[in-house]
């Protein structure tokens, strides 16, 4: 049977976030993305709504609701401003999730507990100077000193750089499968911020997602306790593919709540704006433009959809969310830019949304997976040159709440 009805709770927390996100941001949005101002006051909005451990069990201090809920959260919240998805993306689908998977007990209480309840605020480190897609070049390494490890390298493109708690942090613990390229020499470590020789910064000359606060951090002889390995010895990997995993899920519903808000702006000012004596909406081309924003929409919540139920369900779901986010990143790129051409010259203006649209659109072609990676994969399933296969630590299953009739 096939049902695309949301149950009562998830059309709940949908408008529950519709209703802040329009309320509390997107008056203040334009203000904030000029000054490239990061308020940190949305978190603790967030975390009041319970959407900072909104997929968590509550037993590990969440919300305890599924994944469908959690896409719907990220697609409300980027309709308003990238930067509140981006939140969910680190805190919640790289970080949070990660612990829930593969943390022990003792680390879900001593760092999950407290990052589901908005208490403490948690990303990510992956990407270095040199090495984005490219995992295993990156640099960073750590090493075993009686009861810790020993971090040094540096981390770049981080969002929440000066703003999170803890970091999940990925680094070299065997140095000769480094020289090697191979990735089972990789490990994950959660690392506090007020570790010594832990030192952030933020980016101030951002194209796009002014309002978020994204920069680097340095790890200079920082000692984490050897509990702090996330998983086993040279599974870093494993923890950072399915950290992705998670991550690019919350970016495909995402860029689908993009696509909405140029289709909306869009619409919006071809109703208003005439040109040969007639709203400019009269004429094919812009037709064309915002029909195509009307498929593309559909056809993104449809696909994170299916990713998101597959989560829900268990089951594997590497391919499927990979599609979602190359599919939806792409489009609401392309939506952004007709959204600017349809606006015309004032598209042009920051007096409009359209600019920032287009400026947001960028950096999601390009973060968790560019859409190259992503088209490679594509092509390697289909070909047959790459099969997911069976891994220690798989998402566990919800049991979903009958749909609203």
């Amino acid at each position: 049977m096939i049902d695309f009805e949301l149950s009562e709770e998830q059309r709940a927390v949908e408008k529950t976030v519709r209703d802040w996100a329009g309320k509390e941001v997107a008056p203040r949005i334009h203000d904030l993305d000029r000054e490239h101002r990061f308020e940190r006051r949305f978190l603790k909005d967030m975390a009041d709504l319970q959407l900072l451990g909104i997929c968590i069990p509550e037993e590990y201090g969440g919300a305890g609701m599924d994944y469908i809920s959690l896409g719907l959260v990220s697609e409300e919240l980027e309709y308003v401003d990238t930067h509140l998805r981006v939140i969910m993306s680190v805190h919640v689908g790289l970080n949070s999730m990660s612990l829930w998977c593969w943390g022990t007990e003792e680390q879900k209480r001593k760092y999950l507990l407290p990052q589901a309840r908005g208490e403490k605020i948690a990303s990510y480190g992956l990407t270095e100077p040199n090495a984005g897609s490219d995992a295993v070049g990156i640099q960073t390494t750590a090493v075993r000193r009686g009861d810790r490890y020993v971090l040094n390298g540096e981390k770049t493109w981080i969002s929440l750089a000066d703003v999170a708690d803890h970091f999940l942090v990925i680094a070299w613990t065997d140095q000769d499968k480094k020289k090697k390229r191979d990735h089972s020499g990789l490990s994950a470590f959660i690392v506090e911020r007020g570790f010594k020789g832990f030192t952030s910064y933020s980016m101030k000359e951002k194209w796009g997602i002014l309002a978020g606060n994204t920069g680097g951090f340095h790890l200079a002889e920082v000692e984490v306790p050897a509990e702090n390995l996330l998983g086993r010895e040279g599974e870093g990997f494993r923890v950072a593919m399915f950290a992705l995993e998670n991550g690019r899920y919350t970016v495909a519903a995402g860029a689908t709540g993009l696509i909405r808000a140029c289709l909306d702006a869009s619409v919006k000012y071809a109703r208003e704006r005439k040109t040969f004596g007639v709203p400019i909406g009269e004429h094919q081309l812009v037709k064309e433009m915002i029909a195509e924003m009307v498929s593309d929409y559909d056809a993104a919540r449809l696909l994170w959809l299916r990713a998101g139920w597959l989560k829900n369900q268990g089951k594997r779901n590497t391919r499927e969310t990979s599609v979602a986010k190359w599919f939806a990143t792409v489009k609401s790129e392309r939506a952004a830019s007709d959204c600017v051409q349809i606006h015309g010259g004032n598209g042009f203006s920051d007096e409009y949304p359209a600019g920032r649209f287009f400026r947001n659109s960028k950096a999601a072609v390009i973060y968790e997976g560019t859409r190259e990676i992503h088209k490679i994969m594509q092509a390697d399933y289909a070909l047959g040159y790459r099969q997911d296969r069976p891994r220690r630590v798989e998402l566990p299953a919800y049991t979903v709440a009958a749909p609203a009739k």
